[in-house]
């Protein structure tokens, strides 16, 4: 079946990681990149991999580009890979064999790393994402942030294996994650969704604590506190600017 099935790899500036992505797709014949901006190594890092397709477009959310670069794909059946992913033999195998059904969209198991540490705790590990469908049948919705493939009237189906999911190389790459979420959190909720300082402060620490001591990320020494601070920071930016643009909307009537 890994014939029919078209990788759609979204990509900017991921040269740390791309080329062992893109290594663990050269079973396919279709392999879409679509970069939105990349000013490191990355695109050249695609361009020497026969079976890519290089794509070079907007970035308007998630949602929407992750629809746009599956567009350019030859085939119905769409596989999104980010550029920091790497599928395994497990998982390449089932692809190879899996009789896929147009009503059903697959799940994919994720395993999470920290340069090449895997991170087994912080609620990162064996997360169960929606990544294979037919964009003949469904799509994803236009979310800016936490999008998902739309499954009404479809059922879903785990494959076996794993994603392995290099999320981060270096404690830079968390505070400029943090930035970019809560930006487009703040402006695809701004005028629809209440939010305060005191709720901004209190939402970050609820995200701390449930990190670090509910789903134990102290067991994972080091990097569970920088994941749980990283939440932290993530979920107090994401609500006081959502309080600023809300302030700045009202003063605009």
């Amino acid at each position: 079946m890994i014939d029919t099935i078209s990788a759609v790899v979204l990509a900017k500036n991921n040269e740390c990681t791309i080329k062992r992505t893109l290594e663990a797709l050269q079973e396919f014949k279709d392999v879409v990149v679509y970069d939105n901006g990349s000013t490191d190594e990355t695109i050249p890092i695609a361009q020497s991999f026969a079976n890519v397709h290089l794509v070079q477009g907007e970035f308007k959310g998630f949602g929407w580009t992750k629809n746009q670069a599956a567009s350019f794909a030859k085939n119905n059946w769409i596989l999104i890979v980010d550029s920091d992913e790497v599928i395994d033999k497990k998982l390449l195998k089932s692809l190879q064999e899996s009789q896929l059904q147009d009503d059903t969209v697959y799940i994919i198991n994720f395993t999470a790393y920290y340069k090449d540490i895997q991170v087994k705790y912080c609620g990162w590990n064996n997360q169960k994402i929606k990544r294979l469908y037919n964009k003949s049948t469904t799509q994803y919705n236009t979310n800016d942030v936490h999008e998902d493939i739309i499954t009404e009237a479809l059922q879903t189906q785990e494959l076996q294996g794993n994603m392995k999911h290099y999320s981060y190389q270096t404690i830079e790459q968390f505070i400029n994650k943090a930035n970019r979420y809560s930006t487009l959190f703040a402006k695809n909720n701004v005028g629809k969704k209440k939010s305060s300082p005191v709720k901004a402060f209190f939402n970050g620490l609820y995200s701390f604590i449930k990190t670090y001591f509910f789903k134990q990320g102290f067991r994972d020494g080091y990097i569970g506190l920088v994941i749980a601070f990283s939440h932290f920071v993530t979920n107090f930016y994401k609500y006081i600017k959502l309080y600023e643009l809300n302030q700045e909307l009202k003063e605009k009537h």
